[in-house]
This record gives structure tokens, sequence and C-alpha cells, in this order.
């Protein structure tokens, strides 16, 4: 799990140092998964219930799963990308938002806080409390600052498959849950919405977007409960 997690940690790195204005989201999606696998992993995502990608590249509205094609990413968006890897049978899987040049100061904002309610999670995802409390941490920081949780998608188990129980909310009360055993390991994936938390999905099947156009950041992190500390497997 830790290999299938720097796999992906390392591929993140790598966006991070060749995203730029005037690449096409299929040319970022081609530097993925010839990195995925110059690192002797498959990427997890590309025919996963036939999604026909390695990354889930997701700009401005787009919350996740949008699919890499021939639209040019600009200066001035923000750019989601979501990847998993498979190592050993093993998954990993992790995603950034991505600033692309100069950004609004709103939009700036918006990544911000979507960073910090996951460490807020990650800072209940420890031994002995619910699940639960993971989700109301992310929810609390998020609402607090007046933006809107999503809730019809969750982050997740992950090991021998991409999506595992328990099913890990952004949102919800901190005493509902199983407790949080040692060698569990969870996928926490707050997406965060500057506008309604309300979203719907476009005729691909795929593009989850807002319903109202406002933008969406998305950052995820797969962490293992340890007896002791809470590991994150996915950082360099």
């Amino acid at each position: 799990m830790r290999r299938a997690g720097q796999v992906v940690a390392r591929t993140l790195q790598m966006v991070d140092e060749n995203i730029k204005p005037g690449m096409t989201t299929a040319e970022l999606d081609r530097l993925v998964e010839e990195f995925i696998r110059s690192q002797g992993a498959i990427p997890a995502f590309k025919g996963y219930q036939g999604f026909p990608a390695s990354a889930c590249i997701s700009i401005n509205d787009e919350v996740v799963h949008g699919i890499p094609g021939k639209r040019v990413i600009k200066e001035g968006e923000i750019v989601s990308v979501d990847i998993g890897s498979i190592v050993d049978g093993y998954y990993g899987d992790s995603a950034r938002t991505y600033a692309i040049g100069e950004i609004s100061q709103d939009k700036v904002r918006l990544m911000e806080i979507t960073q910090k309610s996951l460490r807020a999670g990650i800072d209940k995802a420890k031994k002995g409390n619910k699940l639960g409390a993971i989700s109301a941490a992310v929810q609390q920081v998020a609402e607090s600052e007046g933006y809107g949780v999503v809730r019809e998608l969750v982050g997740h188990g992950i090991g021998r498959s991409m999506h595992e129980e328990p099913q890990v909310p952004n949102f919800g009360s901190e005493d509902v849950g199983p407790v949080l055993e040692a060698g569990m390991v969870l996928a926490i994936e707050p997406m965060i919405n500057m506008g309604t938390h309300r979203v719907k999905t476009l005729p691909d099947g795929w593009t989850v977007v807002t319903a109202d156009g406002q933008p969406s950041a998305h950052f995820e992190h797969m962490v293992a409960i340890g007896n002791d500390k809470t590991e994150i497997l996915s950082a360099v």
C-alpha cells in the first residue's frame, strides 16, 4: 500500500511540474499514464467501469471524473487531477487541484479551505475514533467558510480494490459509523464547492459539475490507521 501510495504521490508531483496553459487534457493524461507505468505500476483508472483514461481531469466547475480530451487548459483555471495506481494487486489513490498561472483570490481561498478541510479530516482519522469524526471535521471547516460540501460523492476504504467499505462522507455527525481500527486504509477526499453543494452529471455519464456553475476544488489522500499514529501513504 505504501508503494502504491508513493506512485500516485510522485505522479501528482510530476503533474505539478508539467501542467501549464496551452496543453490539452489528453496530453496531460498521456504524461500521467507514461509516468505511472515508468514506476512499475498500472494506471488503476484506465478501463475502471469503462472509464477511458488514466486520470480524471476536472476544470473549474467540474467536480470530479472529467474525461481527458481536446480541451485546452487555460490561464486562470483550477484543474483537479485524480489518479490511481496498482502495485502488486494493491491500489493507490490521490488527487490535487492545481492553479494554472494567476487565479482569482476566490479560487485561491477555495483551494486553501479544501486543503484545510482535508487536514482536519486526517487529524480525526485515529484508532478509536468513529468514522463520523472525519466527516464532521471536513464539513465544519468548509461550511464555516460558507462553502458547499458535496453529498453525492464520498471517500472510501481502499486496498485490494479501488473502492472498499467503509464509505467516508465529507459531512455528517461525529458519533456515527464504525470505530476506526489499526490496519484500515482510507481515501479521504473533500470535494468542496464555492457555491451550492448540489451537483449534476453531464450527458457523458462521468463528468460531475456544480449545479450553479461555480468552481469546485478536490484534494485526496490515502491514510493508514496505525496503533500509535496515522500515516499519509500518498504524501511524497
